[in-house]
């Protein structure tokens, strides 16, 4: 068990048998009052935001969390499967962990996964990612109007919105968290 006054922005705490993850940790003073630390806390499971006064002397649990670079190697059901890259250990990922950026995964790409005496409890692909374009519609001559787009679908199966110049074939970059194009990869 910790002091409040140990805890800082970006700690992972067990608060009220529940993980939650510090956003902002504010020491104040008022005038005439005892100080307290003023906590904005997520879920990590929901996500769902938590705001908590903290006495100075109360005593807090900071969960002990090892975040690591792990390769995605294949799908399997509900899971993904990662592999450590330093001791090759595979574990199994729940798909929910990643969110929606879990459509853009692809074999051999490095995720980031935090885990919490055993058990996955944060998950993360990479911000953007390179993808080869496996089909897309033909470019209309003369819908050359200012940001024109078309779909196109790349080969992890998601459709995604491209200029009119991006043919079959080639390598975008691809940004995980809105599924927008980036730009073309030589």
């Amino acid at each position: 068990m910790a002091k409040a006054s140990d805890v800082k922005t970006g700690n992972i705490l067990r608060f009220n048998g529940e993980l939650v993850s510090v956003d902002e940790y504010i020491h104040r003073t008022p005038g005439n009052l005892r100080a307290f630390y003023q906590a904005k806390m997520r879920n990590v499971k929901t996500g769902k935001l938590v705001e908590y006064r903290f006495r100075t002397d109360e005593e807090v649990e900071i969960a002990r969390v090892e975040t690591n670079d792990y390769q995605y190697l294949y799908d399997e059901g509900d899971f993904f499967v990662v592999m450590d890259n330093v001791s090759f250990e595979q574990f199994n990922i729940p798909k929910s962990l990643f969110g929606s950026t879990a459509r853009f995964l692809k074999e051999g790409m490095n995720v980031l996964v935090a885990f919490e005496s055993d058990e996955p409890i944060m998950a993360q692909a990479p911000a953007t990612v390179e993808l080869e374009i496996t089909y897309s519609e033909p470019a209309v001559k003369g819908d050359t109007s200012t940001n024109a787009l078309k779909s196109a679908t790349v080969e992890t199966g998601v459709e995604i919105r491209v200029p009119l110049f991006i043919n079959q074939g080639d390598k975008v970059k691809v940004d995980t968290r809105s599924g927008d194009y980036i730009e073309r990869v030589k």
